[in-house]
Parts: structure tokens; C-alpha cells; sequence
């Protein structure tokens, strides 16, 4: 007996909605507006790190994902940029479903500038982040006071993908 795979899936789908569960859909990408971008500060440190985790909370009234990592850079009190963007600490990607009023978390390392030779990094006082969210083009600033380098060249943030 040969079976038609539309007739499956249609009485599939009627049994899954009778037993009051119904077909999953696809959540869109959170957008930065919908996203309140947070630092939680308790993390740890190692040798010429500190780890602190970057929070990204659905606000958007409906269920969305991210995916990918998220860009950083650090800035001064006049909101220009420090020395160069953050790169990535590799980690598994893999899409999260946050609800609304969920939060999905990636962990950002911050090098000692102090590390690098004056001649490199030239140390400057950074006041904040600018944090893209992954997979957007719009970004949030988020207040975090920390020593940065002004030149491009060390890499002094590192953040993981979305978790």
C-alpha cells in the first residue's frame, strides 16, 4: 500500500492540533530595538583577563532568536571608539529561542591593556561598550568603565557566541 506523504502530514498535523499542541514556527531574529543590552559584572579573572557576560533580554512582546556573536568595542566618554574592534573566542554557535523577558547570555573577555607594551596599546580610559547584537547592524552602548587600548592593533575584547 502506498501512502501519499501530503495525506501523512496534513493528518499529522490535524493530530497534533487536536492533542493541543500545535506545529512549532519559526521565531525571527531579535532586532536591537526589542533587546535590553546589560553587563553582568560577576565573573572571574585569570591572568591578564577579567570575564564578565554580555545579557541580551527579549523585550519585544514575542518569542525571537539569536544566533552568532555579538560585536564589541570599547569607547571613550564622547562615544568614539578605542583602539580596535572585539574579536571572537570560539565557541559552538547554535541558535537560541529567547521568550519574552528571557535573556541569552555570551561571555566577553576584557585583556589587561596593562599587557601590551605603551609603544602598541597607548592605555586609555574606556567608559563603555558598543555591543551589536549577533547578526544586526544597529548596536546598544552599555556602560562598563575599564582600561582600553586607543591604538588598533591588540585585541583587548573577546567575546563568545550566544548561549
Amino acid at each position: 500500500m502506498e501512502r501519499n506523504p501530503l495525506v501523512l502530514a496534513a493528518a499529522l498535523a490535524a493530530a497534533a492540533t487536536t492533542a493541543g499542541v500545535a506545529p512549532a514556527a519559526a521565531s525571527a531574529a531579535c532586532k536591537t530595538a526589542a533587546l535590553v543590552v546589560w553587563v553582568n559584572t560577576n565573573g572571574n579573572a585569570a591572568a591578564g583577563s577579567t570575564y564578565v557576560t554580555l545579557e541580551f533580554t527579549n523585550q519585544s512582546g514575542h518569542t525571537c532568536t539569536l544566533s552568532g556573536y555579538p560585536g564589541v568595542s570599547a569607547l571613550d566618554l564622547r562615544g568614539h571608539a578605542l583602539g580596535s574592534p572585539g574579536g571572537r573566542n570560539p565557541s559552538t554557535v547554535r541558535t537560541v529561542r529567547l521568550a519574552n523577558g528571557s535573556t541569552a547570555s555570551a561571555v566577553l573577555q576584557i585583556v589587561v591593556a596593562g599587557n601590551y607594551p605603551p609603544a602598541k596599546c597607548h592605555r586609555s580610559a574606556a567608559a563603555a561598550l558598543r555591543v551589536y547584537p549577533p547578526n544586526q547592524t544597529a548596536s546598544k552602548v552599555v556602560p562598563l568603565p575599564f582600561e582600553a587600548c586607543s591604538r588598533a592593533g591588540p585585541i583587548i575584547l573577546n567575546v563568545k557566541a550566544v548561549a
